[in-house]
């Protein structure tokens, strides 16, 4: 044996019930569970610690992060050894140089402006070789799985304009689609509040889930709103993917806004319902109540078409300017969920102009300061909203289609806390102190239930044969550091993480290893 953990509490990502074994590593895999004679070249006593399988992060935003930081402790120190990149409909893959260019600067609030990053893909599987040879050829901290971004295939074909797609660009757009998934993709994800892809029509996207349900892959939405329309937003997004007859999973399954208060149990309903009517679903969600977008997202739709540069050139214009304003505080713009912002709910919480970093933490006063930051930072801003309800957030996670996802951004001077502590404080908060998840259960919806989900069939299990990505931990003591006040805090009681057998985290540091890849569909 490589390894050899003595004593340990395995959880073992079924949800049934926690035991004590010993566990041996060898050669990247599990090999052996039960009583173990002798040692291995390491041992490691695992009296009052749980082990895990690593933890997957059904909602991730490293896109970039990945390959401009080496270390990214913000998920290897939380237990995560797998996350779902290309989420909410926009990323780097596939692309030509004009839509790389628009994508780039359309999401620097999520990722920054790509300036210290070589682009040298245009496809998926580009993407994908990339993350393998990582950095020097070595790899990545933790490992990637990608979905193909359906807004960036729309302004691929289509530009950013609202309008719906021709036969032939319904072709090119399925081809590019399928040629994702034939790459490696698991799935197809969209963003329903963000442009371009806020424009494509019920039909346009049942078509492109159909080509991803010959694929076997899954669609994640981040669906059309999560406020005053939420409940018609789920139930399209049921639908389209019963029609198509494609598996959903439904991204940041929230209930925000006052509208919403106490209403989770009706999107539980719809859920149940759809389940019982045989929907192969899923959902994933973060456990804190406020959310985290960027500034440029809560603008009525209309102000986006035309991309980044024709954002900026309405926000320029008072008359045109004047009309986002009355859309978003009197009317509530699409972007904003169909709700009148409250810009007393709103937090900058990062900016990529230094000039600007004396915003960031405060709330914003109104209009004429959010349309001052968009200008000034050219589109950049990230913020939180202060929009969520803790019953919601308890009684969405739950439920038995529920996995975790942290929609961490990790960009930022003050980001959102879930992108440094989602899974810590799943098992510190909502597992030891409030007791809303049974710990069996907590690192099911963390581990065995996202990799059953990817339909990966050697992770998110503690089995014979399994990859050794895992995770060792307090059950005592875990908790995420990470608060609103400082959002990079460190863990605690998460002492060690192996991705493929190696300790990519020791005695709670995280060391120099990179052994993380892309993850393809099929693996």
């Amino acid at each position: 044996m490589d390894l050899v953990v003595r004593g340990v509490r395995v959880v073992d990502g079924t949800g049934g019930p926690s035991y004590t074994a010993d566990v041996g590593v060898h050669e990247g895999r599990i090999a052996a569970i039960g009583r173990i004679p002798g040692g291995g070249r390491q041992t490691l006593d695992g009296h009052g610690l749980a082990l895990a399988p690593g933890f997957v992060d059904m909602h991730a935003h490293s896109d970039l992060a990945l390959l401009r930081d080496p270390d990214h402790g913000a998920k290897a120190l939380q237990g995560v050894t797998l996350e779902v990149l290309g989420q909410d409909g926009l990323s780097y893959a596939p692309v030509d140089d004009r839509t790389l260019g628009e994508v780039r600067e359309a999401i620097t609030g999520w990722n920054g402006d790509g300036s210290d990053v070589d682009f040298d893909w245009r496809t998926v599987g580009g993407y994908l070789d990339r993350l393998d040879r990582g950095f020097g050829g070595e790899g990545i901290a933790v490992n990637a799985a990608y979905l193909v971004p359906q807004g960036t295939v729309r302004a691929y074909v289509m530009g950013w304009g609202d309008r719906p797609a021709r036969p032939d660009e319904l072709d090119r757009m399925r081809a590019l689609v399928a040629q994702g998934l034939a790459e490696g993709a698991f799935g197809m994800s969209s963003g329903l509040t963000y442009a371009p892809g806020m424009y494509a029509d019920g039909a346009e996207l049942t078509e492109l889930c159909r080509v991803v349900a010959e694929y076997g892959g899954y669609y994640c939405p981040h669906h059309r709103s999560y406020g005053r329309g939420a409940l018609a937003a789920y139930e399209e997004m049921v639908a389209l993917a019963q029609e198509a007859g494609c598996a959903l999973h439904l991204a940041h399954a929230t209930m925000n806004f006052a509208e919403n208060a106490g209403r989770a149990g009706e999107l539980l309903a719809l859920l149940d319902r759809a389940l019982a009517a045989g929907a192969d679903l899923t959902l994933d969600t973060y456990p804190y109540t406020p959310g985290c977008t960027t500034l440029v997202a809560l603008l009525p739709g209309w102000a986006n078409e035309g991309g980044p540069e024709a954002v900026l050139a309405r926000l320029r214009d008072d008359a045109t300017a004047a009309r986002i304003r009355h859309a978003m505080e009197v009317e509530g713009s699409d972007g904003c969920h169909g709700v009148p912002v409250d810009w007393a709910a709103v937090e900058v919480s990062g900016v990529s102009d230094p000039a600007l970093a004396g915003y960031v933490g405060r709330r914003l006063d109104g209009w004429e300061t959010a349309r001052r930051l968009l200008l000034g930072d050219r589109l950049g801003p990230t913020v939180l909203q202060h929009v969520g309800h803790e019953e919601n957030v308890r009684a969405i996670m739950r439920h038995r289609a529920h996995t975790g996802g942290s929609d961490g951004i990790l960009r930022g001077a003050k980001p959102h806390p879930r992108a440094h502590g989602t899974f810590p404080h799943y098992l510190g908060r909502y597992v030891r102190e409030l007791g809303v998840l049974s710990l069996e259960e907590c690192v099911a919806h963390l581990a065995g239930r996202p990799a059953a989900r990817l339909r990966l069939s050697d992770r998110g299990l503690v089995r014979e044969g399994y990859r050794a990505d895992l995770v060792l931990f307090d059950p005592e003591t875990v908790a995420a550091g990470a608060t609103f006040a400082a959002p990079r805090t460190p863990p605690a009681g998460i002492p060690y993480v192996l991705v493929d057998g190696r300790f990519t985290v020791r005695d709670g540091r995280r060391t120099d290893v990179l052994a993380g890849r892309a993850v393809r569909r099929g693996d």
